[in-house]
């Protein structure tokens, strides 16, 4: 079983939500980034942030 290369922190200092352009906060548990303005969360996938809608998740 392979290691899952974590996520680096700083990248949340650059990255914001494609759709409303506000900040993201890091969800470790579920490796995702969290947009509470868009409602989505977007997945981390081998330590690499998919900043796609259409992968992204509507939560609540």
């Amino acid at each position: 079983m392979t290691e899952t290369p974590p996520f680096d922190r700083r990248m949340l200092e650059a990255l914001v939500c494609p759709v409303t352009q506000a900040i993201l906060t890091y969800d470790a548990e579920k490796a995702e980034l969290i947009s509470k303005a868009a409602h989505l969360a977007f997945p981390i996938r081998d330590g690499i942030p998919i900043m796609l809608v259409s992968e992204a998740r509507q939560i609540d």
